[in-house]
């Protein structure tokens, strides 16, 4: 369908990307009576928030600070989570009939646990509020001119050109391209001259190769909680086996601050300590064999597998010093070296994009090219697992609608 020069002007901005930070950004918009117009990829609008939480989407995190970000410059999103809070998040969604419900370490679901119901929100809001959304339209380029921006886009297989005197890059990042993820976003900054900080996947489980591998493989399925270190950071959750390596929410977050050459440690017993537990069980009955103290605190197949490294078949009381020192450094000091990570394809998030030094922490926008605003994941803002992520997005879409 051609667009005509009378209906290019209508609008005071056009966003690229129908996903979370797109339509909070429409939305917001449309409150202050900016017309926009979104343009989206996928045949449908939000597609990671139908995917995220299981399909269930954590759409916030009560705990969210700028605390559980990673950024060159982590002070950058401070000013956006001062404009758009948690609490802001949740009264949005209480106004328009999704009541949260809080699960694992702050995670708020909808009580009704069906993602669509997010999407539906924004989708309503947008037809309500005027707001112009083209899905299965791909955006080709974007160029400045003397008093806004012309975009060009695929849409019906045809190539147009439509103006507006702003523009948003709300395209996500590169994560799960199946999905329609694309580079745009970075090809447009780098295009208009504004630095990229080096992105990578980041949520993403952690690969294992070598003489190692067939040990993580015959553990496939298992999962232990432990606390995942390295000298930065830990997180205490869950972590899982799998046929080439790990995965599993702990994972997940320390692979964000995981570079390649680098240790993980696992503490697989972190809320206890396996000397006390010996001795303990010494006590009263120092013929058990150790096997069976740790098929008391793991799974069968986990304590089974163990047998690896440590000597299961011995009496507790028989165990030389030596053999406890090595049995508390393998249950509490379990040393990893991954080959690598799963790529884009699996992974939830991107770490790095837009430079914050390109952007005003105020209002998003590009400080070398007037009119352009990045928000959501194509910024070098990446959260952590259980909604942060979502809460960056509708957080800078609400900041830039402010300043269209």
């Amino acid at each position: 369908m051609a667009t005509n020069l009378k209906k290019q002007t209508h609008f005071d901005a056009i966003i690229v990307g129908g996903g979370a930070c797109g339509l909070m950004c429409a939305v917001q918009a449309g409150f202050l009576g900016k017309r926009t117009l979104i343009l989206e990829k996928n045949t449908q609008p939000g597609a990671k928030i139908l995917i995220s939480g299981g399909g269930r989407c954590n759409y916030t995190n009560t705990y969210a600070t700028d605390q559980q970000f990673i950024s060159a410059n982590p002070h950058f999103c401070k000013s956006a989570f001062s404009q758009w809070t948690v609490e802001d998040t949740i009264i949005f969604f209480e106004t328009y009939g999704i009541e949260g419900q809080e699960k694992t370490l702050g995670q708020l679901f909808p009580t009704t646990n069906n993602a669509k119901d997010i999407v539906n929100v924004f989708t309503a809001l947008c037809a309500d509020l005027g707001q112009e959304l083209w899905c299965d339209t791909e955006v080709k380029a974007i160029t400045k001119t003397d008093n806004g921006f012309s975009v060009t886009f695929e849409r019906n297989g045809r190539e147009e050109q439509i103006f507006a005197p702003k523009v948003v890059i709300a395209s996500g990042g590169l994560p799960i391209p199946k999905m329609g993820a694309t580079d745009f976003g970075l090809r447009t900054a780098r295009n208009m001259g504004l630095k990229l900080t080096e992105t990578a996947p980041a949520l993403v489980p952690l690969t294992i190769t070598g003489k190692d591998q067939e040990w993580y493989e015959a553990l496939s399925g298992n999962s232990i909680f432990c606390r995942v270190s390295n000298e930065e950071i830990s997180f205490e959750e869950n972590i899982l086996f799998t046929h080439w390596g790990l995965s599993g929410p702990a994972i997940l977050q320390i692979s964000s601050y995981w570079r390649p050459g680098q240790w993980i440690e696992l503490d697989m017993l972190p809320h206890q300590n396996i000397t006390q537990l010996i001795e303990q069980e010494r006590q009263t009955n120092g013929k058990r064999p150790l096997a069976g103290l740790l098929a008391n605190l793991y799974t069968r197949k986990f304590a089974d597998a163990l047998s690896k490294y440590l000597p299961v078949e011995k009496n507790l009381a028989s165990l030389t010093r030596q053999e406890m020192e090595a049995i508390d450094q393998l249950i509490h000091h379990f040393r990893v070296k991954p080959a690598g990570d799963k790529g884009y394809d699996k992974a939830e998030v991107m770490r790095g994009g837009v430079s914050t030094d390109e952007l005003s922490s105020k209002t998003l926008e590009a400080k070398k090219v007037p009119g352009l605003f990045f928000g959501g994941e194509c910024v070098d803002v990446t959260g952590w697992l259980g909604g942060y992520n979502f809460q960056w997005a509708w957080a800078s879409g609400f900041v830039i609608a402010q300043n269209l």
